[in-house]
């Protein structure tokens, strides 16, 4: 446990340097609390704490528990599974553990718990007898990936895809390529990279592991709504028809196949909060609540699933700024607006200085507030029976509140 606030008995605490606060600090309060133990920074264990707890000390107590972490990994033999991409990453770990979950005692990560902290915590949670653990690996910059893949030790590495996400940190999508690719330099010798067919971004380190495609053209396909994999037709229902939803599928199948599960049956899945989730107003209007993070290849896909909706009313976009994409933001913007036209959208609302850029491209009726606060007060008033809203923008933007605002209305 890193939060002191959290521990209980037998709970061993870390202690880790923050930006503003230095965990170290809390050792004794932790101790107090009933931890087993502190694993801290020798000036921080030099210190005069209370109790029997154990005191272990560490120049750096983040490194100190990547390796406890890695050696629990290997104590528990399991298959691991890591999961990374511009796009779907959560959701494809979501629908790997529900697919697996039939056949294999499986452990997956939690929403967020995806980096040189949350990683080695998650290895750590993982009960004893854990057969497969999926583990989602983030990106924020190169090497990152890298350093994850230290920690967990994957024999499957899944790439969703490779889209502009992080631009203003990468500076090209090559080297977003580049940076996702460090999972297939992390697999062992003997290890399987769960590949998206047709990335040609993607083909320099295709012949380095052993490679599963997914996706038209590859190993794991669909033909209609029927799974295909190495040409063999899988009794498996998939519940969603949204196309971006479906590529995850096949790439969380095609894993699942590499780690020895053949999954069968209808799949039953719940997606981690904010992601495409559907809340029913009672007014008889929809949201289509997926704001917790965007990109322009996550704005297509969500925006694409919009336009499958039949709904009696309209089509309402919220959409609000992309962040991090570099100096094209604004024409990146722009194209989003032209994609919400093409889509069929009815009414589009922008969110933030960024996204006004959508209207440009945009000949229907549209609105633009300065933030989400002014987006869900606006909605109010123009949401209808019928209507069915998408929402959704970068994590900074705080979308959630818009379907908040429109639940608590319709119930009011």
């Amino acid at each position: 446990m890193i939060d002191s606030r959290s521990i209980g008995p037998g709970d061993l605490f870390v202690g880790l340097a923050g930006e503003r606060v230095d965990g170290g600090t809390f050792a004794a309060a932790a101790l107090e609390a009933g931890a087993w133990g502190v694993l801290v920074a020798p000036e921080h264990a030099a210190a005069d704490l209370p109790g029997a707890g154990a005191v272990l000390s560490s120049g750096s107590p983040l490194h100190a528990l990547q390796a406890l972490a890695r050696a629990w990994r290997r104590e528990l033999g399991s298959t691991v599974i890591a999961v990374t991409g511009s796009v779907g990453k959560t959701s494809t770990k979501d629908l790997l553990a529900a697919l697996i979950a039939p056949h294999r005692s499986v452990a997956a990560s939690r929403a967020n718990f995806n980096t040189e902290i949350g990683l080695p915590l998650e290895l750590l949670a993982a009960p004893a007898g854990t057969e497969v653990l999926v583990l989602e690996l983030a990106m924020r910059g190169a090497g990152q990936i890298a350093e994850l893949a230290t920690i967990c030790e994957p024999e499957i590495g899944v790439i969703t895809n490779v889209g502009p996400v992080h631009l203003e940190l990468l500076g090209s999508i090559d080297a977003i390529a580049a940076t996702k690719a460090e999972l297939i330099e992390g697999l062992c010798a003997r290890g399987t990279a769960v590949l998206p067919a047709g990335e040609p971004l993607l083909d320099p380190w295709r012949g380095m592991r052993k490679t599963v495609t997914f996706g038209p053209g590859g190993d794991v396909t669909l033909d209609g709504d029927t799974v295909v994999a190495h040409g063999e037709r899988l009794d498996l229902e998939l519940p969603f028809t949204a196309p971006h939803q479906r590529s995850n599928a096949l790439a969380a199948v095609a894993a699942a196949l590499a780690a020895g599960v053949r999954p069968s049956g209808r799949l039953e899945v719940a997606f981690s909060a904010l992601r495409g989730e559907r809340v029913d107003l009672g007014s008889g209007a929809a949201v289509i609540n997926d704001c917790y993070n965007a990109n322009p290849l996550s704005m297509r896909a969500a925006l694409d699933d919009l336009a499958q909706q039949h709904p009696e009313g309209r089509r309402m976009a919220v959409l609000g700024d992309m962040l991090e994409l570099g100096p094209d933001e604004v024409a990146l913007h722009r194209e989003i607006g032209a994609h919400a036209e093409a889509s069929g959208v009815d009414v589009l609302v922008t969110v933030g200085p960024l996204a006004v850029a959508m209207t440009e491209a945009f000949d229907g009726e549209s609105y633009a507030v300065a933030d989400a606060a002014e987006a869900a007060a606006l909605l109010g008033e123009l949401v209808r029976g019928g209507d069915v809203v998408l929402v959704k923008a970068s994590r900074g933007v705080g979308l959630e509140v818009v379907t908040e605002a429109l639940l608590e209305r319709s119930n009011g």
